[in-house]
């Protein structure tokens, strides 16, 4: 069942960083806060205690970041209850689409654009301080730069769209490392100036028709919003399955 094989792939993501709470794996990001970066995933079918969820909030709180879970809520319908219970909120239910990289759509490249999968030093930098950009954040680290080479080691994939005119970097993406076929394709960002000449459909559609190089079978993503779905859609992508984000307001993080 995809969902079960989605549920697999994101506790693999969490690899060394995870933490056994009760019925729940967390993963804790030493050096981002963001939210993003730290949440945790129960078990399919997990029905946890009040206890365990003090437990699991603690966890969070002593690391001074956001009690927060991104999973799919099909198959553990228990949790939410048990987690609204303590306080927890919804922040939004995401839809989560898949595509077969087989018949995955190819959009023209925009006039002014190259689209490529990025490998050197150089170019995983440009990608980072593009989707940095693209994402409001105003600082592009060494880490950021590390992460995504840990996204090739891995043996997952990372775009670059350039303007061909000036040779810098104005959208980037990747497809996290696979586990047993499948991988998230995420962090589509393009910058501001760019936007609305169809490179995050173009970026999409470079990732997915390359998944099958590195045993990408089952590429899925969660589109933020109408926008970000109708991009999706265009290129092949459709619903497979739902999300939840769901966090405990007013902790540190």
């Amino acid at each position: 069942m995809l969902e079960h094989a989605l549920h697999a792939y994101l506790r693999a993501l969490i690899g060394s960083r995870a933490v056994r709470v009760g019925p729940f794996l967390v993963s804790l990001d030493d050096h981002d806060a963001g939210l993003f970066r730290n949440y945790a995933i129960p078990d399919d079918g997990a029905e946890p205690t009040p206890d365990q969820v003090a437990e699991l909030v603690a966890v969070f709180t002593n690391r001074a970041r956001t009690p927060r879970l991104e999973y799919l809520p099909g198959l553990c319908p228990k949790v939410e209850p048990g987690l609204i219970a303590a306080g927890f909120v919804p922040e939004r239910r995401l839809p989560v689409m898949s595509c077969d990289p087989a018949v995955v759509k190819a959009p023209p490249v925009p006039d002014g654009i190259g689209l490529r999968l990025a490998s050197s030093d150089l170019q995983l930098r440009q990608v980072a301080e593009a989707q940095n950009d693209a994402y409001g954040q105003p600082e592009t680290t060494d880490h950021d730069v590390a992460r995504l080479g840990g996204t090739l080691d891995g043996g997952g994939l990372v775009a670059v769209a350039l303007d061909i005119s000036t040779g810098g970097a104005v959208g980037g993406g990747l497809c996290a490392p696979p586990h047993s076929g499948v991988s998230e394709l995420a962090a589509i960002g393009v910058r501001s100036p760019y936007r609305g000449r169809g490179i995050a459909a173009g970026l999409t559609s470079l990732l997915t028709r390359a998944c099958a190089a590195v045993d990408i079978t089952t590429p899925f993503l969660t589109p933020a919003g109408e926008a970000e779905d109708r991009i999706y859609r265009s290129v092949g992508y459709r619903p497979a399955s739902a999300m939840l984000h769901i966090s405990l307001p007013h902790s540190p993080g």
